[in-house]
């Protein structure tokens, strides 16, 4: 088979979603919509806080960024996919491909270790309320969200200088609907076995290790909950992490079914569908599971369509 390098590879081809041709205008429809209302719902949370003094506590501190991080994770992936689908045109250059796994992989990252920071900001304010704002002061939250960004731009970046000094094969066909590190390895000529020792890291480092955390937390959440005494204390504790315990689930139990238990038959399509549920469609969910459940949102979100009225008028 015939070799070319990264530098004479001028473009990919990204084959979209596993769709037919007359669900184009359908699909297309509705990916615009889904993305459309995560931008706004995202963008509503991050205003809401920012308008909302009761909104200026550590967990909100970190909402924000949660939800900054969700408007640009979804954005790395669906307008490229939108344009494909409007234009016909599935190719992508090789700069462009590289920067899209990048911004891929460190917002994955950075919504990794802001969950992180949010289950402990839930396990202090549950299991140590005497001492809560003495430990998540203005300083340690910050750090806490600074050095998320750094280590989750490391991680892409050693992934992202490690591919390119990879070979690519003449075929240069992507089975899916954005560049994925995965389906990249598996298009490179060259030995892949220093790329694939990275993942295995930075998996243990950037997924194994903050869900270790988060599960840690929560058992300790949980610990602390059964030693209320009263039905009503037990529900105000559910409360103050119910919401981000439902967007924890949401987010690792897509990302473990895809990469822990791959399907056997059709896995190539299973593992597109299974990449929309965390690029698209939890993004999409998380204003709504953090507006429905949390009193403190739908009141500042009251409060907004309150001065928004008085306004107008």
């Amino acid at each position: 088979m015939r070799r070319e390098n990264q530098s004479s590879m001028s473009q990919f081809l990204l084959l979209g979603l596993p769709i037919r041709p007359e669900q184009q205008g359908m699909v297309f429809a509705l990916f615009l919509g889904v993305y459309l209302t995560t931008v706004l719902g995202n963008l509503l949370i991050i205003l809401l806080i920012r308008l909302d003094s009761r909104l200026h506590t550590p967990m909100y501190f970190f909402l924000s960024h949660l939800a900054l991080t969700d408007v640009s994770f979804s954005s790395v992936t669906v307008p490229r996919m939108l344009t494909s689908m409007q234009t016909q045109d599935q190719s992508i250059p090789y700069a462009e491909c590289i920067a899209q796994m990048y911004f891929f992989i460190f917002f994955t990252d950075l919504d990794n270790f802001l969950l992180t920071s949010m289950a402990y900001d839930r396990y202090v304010a549950i299991c140590h309320p005497l001492h809560y704002t003495t430990i998540m002061r203005e300083g340690p939250c910050t750090l806490l969200v600074t050095v998320s960004w750094i280590l989750s731009c490391a991680n892409a970046l050693c992934h992202t200088l490690l591919l390119t000094q990879l070979s690519f094969c003449a075929d240069n066909a992507i089975p899916h609907f954005f560049c994925d590190l995965d389906v990249l390895l598996k298009l490179s000529c060259s030995d892949t076995s220093l790329n694939e020792l990275a993942i295995f890291i930075a998996g243990m480092a950037v997924i194994i290790l903050p869900l270790t955390s988060i599960l840690i937390s929560y058992g300790r959440i949980g610990a602390a909950i059964l030693k209320v005494p009263s039905t009503k204390g037990i529900c105000k504790a559910l409360s103050t992490c119910g919401s981000h315990l439902s967007v924890v689930a949401l987010y690792y139990g897509t990302i473990i079914a895809l990469y822990f238990f791959p399907s056997s038959s059709m896995a190539s399509d299973k593992n597109i569908i299974a990449s929309v549920m965390y690029t698209v469609v939890t993004p999409l969910l998380n204003p709504f599971i953090y507006s429905l459940r949390n009193r403190d949102m739908k009141g500042a979100l009251e409060k907004l369509f309150n001065r928004a009225t008085v306004l107008s008028q």
